[in-house]
């Protein structure tokens, strides 16, 4: 097994810091040090996709509700998991990768990236029930929330088979919605032809994502390629690249532009991902809002984890392969996995690994043909995108 360097395991825990407190400066802190406030505050872009989002979940609340009244409870959860968290990262890259191709802000753009949030809720409800995840962001998980419900009730038959299933639905609800939204924002026919294809691309690569995630983690897949595929499609391209390619379409941007966008979005996006997978394993609770270590009760073979399984020797191997996967994994399980990870150097391969993918970001934003308050924020964007301070 290799040592790790750097002080061997008590080095680990150190580095720790940056993972569980990404605010401290670190290695991802951009060297001109001048991003002090967050860049989803920059056109109070923030609160207005918010707004955006009430607005429109109040109005299909009002429509459920004329069809059954038994709806408000979906119409709350759907509310609820959008509107009560999440760092609206995915409409920042689309709405400054709209600026930045020459779009001018209006209410109506800022709704149509605002689609993108539902297609993250989509996301979030089916993995958090595919992972048979408890918690998202310290609450209940979708189907938690409506097992609960049933149980609270006295309905009858089972409550977790119920809870499973109202998540399905919630999850295609919240999709479905993510294209009336798109649809409903008041851009033209013409901008709307345009980022039509983007966002059906978009939405098609984040569920097959979702597949060979899932089909890796039954297979046992330790490769670092197909842990790099699924970082690639299940996150990386509908978190950076994606959004960005639909802000441009939407602004009409040339070819010039959307390679940039391409060049720059997808390393970012994988990097975004990595630093997930980091904070998955050596993550606080308290940042994260799931229960430390849920991936190695998930079985998640990440970069981190394959990168780890393809130094190990053979005992260390065999032990890491053995527990991942296991939903009954004590806190003391998961403090023995942490080890063998740090240990075998896989948490530094990544961390370099999240260095070069940044870089090669920054240099194709550097080199890209876009406007210069744009390129500004999609620059703090980047920074807090792998350090998440946003």
């Amino acid at each position: 097994m290799r040592t790790g360097g750097r002080g061997g395991w008590m080095g680990v825990r150190r580095r720790w810091k940056r993972v569980i407190w990404p605010n401290t400066a670190g290695r991802h802190q951009i060297a001109s040090g001048r991003v002090t406030n967050s860049p989803l505050e920059r056109a109070g872009l923030r609160p207005r996709v918010d707004k955006a989002l009430s607005g429109f979940l109040a109005a299909q609340r009002a429509r459920l509700l004329e069809i059954d009244p038994a709806l408000a409870e979906v119409a709350d959860a759907v509310s609820a998991f959008v509107l009560g968290g999440g760092k609206r990262l995915r409409p920042a890259f689309a709405y400054w990768g709209f600026r930045g191709a020459g779009g001018i802000d209006s209410d109506e753009v800022v709704a149509a990236v605002s689609a993108l949030e539902l297609v993250q809720a989509s996301a979030l409800i089916h993995d958090d029930l595919m992972d048979r995840s408890d918690t998202r962001r310290g609450e209940p998980s979708v189907h938690r929330r409506f097992e609960l419900l049933h149980r609270r009730e006295g309905w009858r038959s089972d409550a977790a088979g119920f809870g499973d299933s109202a998540a399905v639905l919630l999850g295609d609800l919240a999709l479905v919605w993510s294209d009336e939204l798109l649809h409903a924002s008041g851009m033209g026919l013409a901008e709307l032809s345009r980022a039509r294809p983007v966002f059906d691309l978009m939405r098609t690569e984040v569920t097959v994502g979702q597949y060979l995630d899932v089909l890796t983690q039954a297979t046992a897949d330790t490769s670092l390629e197909r842990a790099g595929k699924v970082a690639r499609f299940k996150s990386a391209k509908y978190t950076v690249e994606r959004p960005l390619l639909l802000g441009a379409a939407l602004a009409g941007g040339g070819p010039e532009v959307v390679a940039a966008y391409a060049a720059f979005g997808l390393p970012l996006g994988e990097a975004f991902q990595m630093r997930d997978d980091v904070l998955g394993v050596f993550g606080d609770p308290a940042q994260t809002g799931k229960p430390a270590g849920d991936d190695l009760r998930e079985g998640k073979r990440t970069y981190l984890v394959a990168s780890a399984l393809g130094t190990l020797d053979d005992a260390a191997r065999a032990e890491l392969d053995g527990a991942l996967g296991d939903p009954a994994l004590d806190d003391a399980g998961v403090e023995r996995l942490r080890a063998i990870i740090g240990e075998s150097g896989a948490l530094d391969a990544t961390e370099a690994r999240i260095d070069a993918l940044s870089r090669a970001a920054l240099t194709a934003l550097a080199a890209a043909p876009v406007e210069e308050e744009a390129r500004e924020v999609l620059l703090a964007l980047a920074d807090a995108a792998t350090r998440r301070s946003v």
